[in-house]
């Protein structure tokens, strides 16, 4: 009996790289039949329809401490990939994805970014789908990252900092401009500070990033001054780091940071100004002045040095400057 699974799982290690799920499921039910006596209807009884599949991983991620707004961005994802598709999710293969792939593309015109972002999350729900035992293999591990175009994002200058920083009708908008410029903080993590995560002696705060995960940043001495002059400002009892600027003085939320910021950039003409700006300006100044880029991927929480690299642009004049120096 020992020789005979051993025989079984040696040909499904064997026929493994030519068939999909669908046809693996077949061929281990005819290997158990033939061999174990085992009636081949009854295998796969206790498959899972898509939306039980969905609900599961969900659950997993949720448990992981994947934020509300993720958890929301891979169930709109996966299940629009599941209608698209039309086939349970034990029996879609890698031909199915990359159809759906491409006409997801084509008929929404949307940016290869955007497509590779769609790639990324039925990669990860298929993994695990094979991790948890559901499916012998992904069908995505050989749908290659979608090239895109490289785009050099935009910093913020000094000159725009200050330019926003004198445009600030209170000291709350003030405090969070220069949070953000200093520590390169993501929204989430600012809206989610409270006044005890601020250790004003030593300039550093506590923040909880992606996951949950805990980290110190720190912060420059104007950063301080305007963070204490706007908590010794407020008269109420919110434990929060920053409220809305009127009665009942709520935890400022993150789209309540986008709007306030969006309003003071079209005031003064500065085009967009994002969050998200903020910190790609600080990794690209950190880099660029110096620091080691093992440093900057600790400073903004990143699990992946990959990431932090792709947050910062290195001023072509230092690169010109420096070839002069160590090449030329």
């Amino acid at each position: 009996m020992k020789q005979l699974k051993t025989a079984m799982l040696e040909i499904e290690q064997l026929m493994a790289p030519a068939l999909d799920n669908a046809q693996m499921e077949r061929l281990r039910a005819v290997l158990e039949h033939c061999l174990f006596d085992i009636d081949d209807s009854t295998y796969g009884a206790e498959s899972l329809d898509n939306g039980a599949y969905l609900d599961t991983f969900l659950k997993a991620k949720r448990l992981e401490g994947c934020s509300e707004r993720t958890i929301g961005y891979y169930q709109r994802t996966i299940d629009k990939m599941f209608a698209g598709v039309g086939k349970p999710a034990n029996h879609i293969t890698t031909e199915d994805l990359r159809s759906y792939l491409a006409g997801y593309q084509g008929s929404d015109r949307v940016a290869k970014t955007t497509v590779d972002n769609v790639r990324r999350v039925l990669s990860t729900f298929f993994s695990w789908l094979e991790d948890e035992d559901y499916i012998l293999k992904s069908p995505v591990r050989r749908i290659k990252k979608i090239r895109t175009a490289q785009v050099v994002k935009e910093t913020y200058t000094d000159e725009a900092l200050e330019m926003m920083r004198d445009s600030c009708s209170n000291i709350r908008d003030l405090a969070i401009i220069d949070l953000l410029a200093s520590t390169g903080i993501r929204v989430g993590e600012l809206v989610h500070m409270n006044r005890s995560d601020i250790d004003f002696e030593n300039r550093e705060c506590i923040v909880f990033g992606k996951g949950s995960k805990e980290r110190k940043v720190y912060f420059d001495a104007r950063t301080k001054l305007h963070l204490s002059s706007y908590l010794a400002s407020r008269a109420d009892e919110n434990p929060a780091m920053f409220v809305s600027l009127h009665a009942p003085h709520e935890r400022l939320q993150i789209s309540g940071v986008e709007t306030m910021l969006r309003k003071l950039g079209q005031s003064i003409s500065l085009g967009k100004v994002h969050p998200h700006k903020f910190r790609r300006t600080l990794a690209t100044r950190a880099i660029d002045k110096g620091m080691p880029i093992e440093q900057v991927q600790v400073l903004l929480g990143h699990k992946k040095i990959d990431t932090t690299l792709q947050y910062a642009m290195v001023d072509q004049r230092n690169v010109k400057n420096s070839h002069r120096r160590f090449i030329a």
